[in-house]
């Protein structure tokens, strides 16, 4: 441990400490959904813990939209914030790097180092733009189903996930029965609602309605259609939060201590939600915001069974956790309970937990005692499987 330029010890307690992403680079031909194949193709990804000797400790992490392969630790000294799930990845916390080998990855048509809309084209010398294809949550399982191979882990310990990393999660168990021993389902669904697929529809029009999107062309012309991704993200983040978390943080407490009358910044709120916008456009690719809601909208796995949910579990061997936050209305418990009925009804091993919290969607990134428990739970369970060598 070093002190850090603010005087505080470094790494931080249970931190991963300094992590280092990693290019994995694939040749092999991965036929997706649409019918597109993509010859030649790479992923970022993290890695946590260690490997043991017959790879059987192995916890695959799913990102949720705007997630990324940094999910926990530091990159360097000076970073202010680690990994987005960090308070849940590491020694001592709920995936426990003492036991686990954790693979965080940023999915396929990421912007955050995996191919995506922002890769070059090897054929245009451009970048892909609109002509990267669109992609499903099953092509992303299989490019992780791929990971896995080059990593030499034939079956996960867990594979685990929140909210659109909850769908991969489930997509996992259908598609590759064989090949992970848990699945941990958080703030999730088994397809949005058409609340749910309208949102994403306003956030996508706000993006392309940009005249800096130009068509999806916007880095040939190197321009960024900021004012779009800041709509899109504002729109997205009000669903992530409750009312009451909104209430709580904010109010209806004024930006300065009067009225302006106008349409400028009044409120904190709205303040916030342009500061929310405006970063997350500085960071995030457009194409990329498009392509990850379109395989939102396009997962249910349902509709090959006449919307029979659970004649569509059949395949899955492996054991569940689900866990829902009573204040998410983007992903509401209902939704969380529908697949745990399903998952019961087709005679499968699952636990369930309906967690109390005030942080709506949000819930399943921020710390809480009793989310905390029964993750621990879950998970210590899994680390014994893995120690006693079997998963039953």
């Amino acid at each position: 441990m070093t002190a850090s330029s603010t005087g505080e010890i470094f790494p931080p307690p249970n931190s991963v400490g300094l992590v280092k992403p990693e290019i994995c680079q694939f040749t092999q031909p991965l036929q997706l959904a649409s019918g597109n194949v993509l010859h030649d193709w790479q992923l970022m990804i993290e890695t946590y813990g260690k490997l043991n000797a017959d790879a059987s400790n192995a916890v695959l992490i799913c990102h949720a939209l705007s997630g990324n392969h940094h999910a926990a630790g530091y990159h360097s000294e000076e970073d202010t914030k680690p990994g987005w799930w960090d308070a849940y990845i590491g020694p001592g916390k709920p995936i426990d790097t003492r036991h686990f080998f954790v693979v965080a990855l940023n999915n396929l048509g990421g912007c955050h180092g995996s191919t995506g809309p922002s890769s070059i084209n090897p054929v245009t010398g451009k970048p892909f733009g609109p002509d990267f294809p669109v992609l499903t949550v099953s092509d992303w399982v299989d490019s992780q189903a791929l990971l896995a191979d080059r990593l030499g882990i034939q079956q996960w310990a867990a594979v685990v996930g929140g909210s659109l990393g909850g769908m991969q999660v489930l997509e996992w168990s259908l598609r590759y029965p064989q090949r992970l021993g848990h699945a941990v389902v958080v703030a999730s669904s088994p397809k949005l609602s058409a609340q749910n697929i309208a949102f994403n529809e306003v956030a996508r029009q706000a993006i392309m309605s940009d005249p800096d999107f130009r068509d999806g062309r916007y880095q040939e012309a190197e321009v960024i259609p900021r004012h779009g991704v800041a709509l899109a993200r504002m729109v997205g983040h009000i669903t992530y939060l409750s009312e009451h978390s909104m209430g709580e943080k904010f109010g209806r407490d004024l930006r300065t201590d009067k009225l302006n009358y106008g349409y400028d910044v009044d409120f904190q709120v709205e303040s916030y939600l342009r500061y929310q916008g405006k970063s997350f456009s500085e960071r995030f690719d457009a194409n990329t915001y498009l392509l990850m809601t379109k395989a939102l909208d396009y997962f249910d796995p349902a509709e090959a069974f006449d919307g029979d949910l659970v004649k569509a579990l059949a395949p899955i061997q492996c054991r569940f956790l689900v866990v829902s936050f009573s204040t998410d209305w983007r992903f509401s418990p209902r939704h969380s309970e529908e697949l745990v009925n399903a998952l019961t009804a087709a005679q499968k091993r699952v636990s369930y937990a309906r967690i109390k919290s005030p942080h709506g969607h949000d819930a399943f990134l921020i710390p809480d005692q009793r989310y905390e428990a029964v993750f621990t739970a879950y998970m210590q369970r899994v680390a014994k499987e893995t120690r006693q060598g079997e998963v039953s």
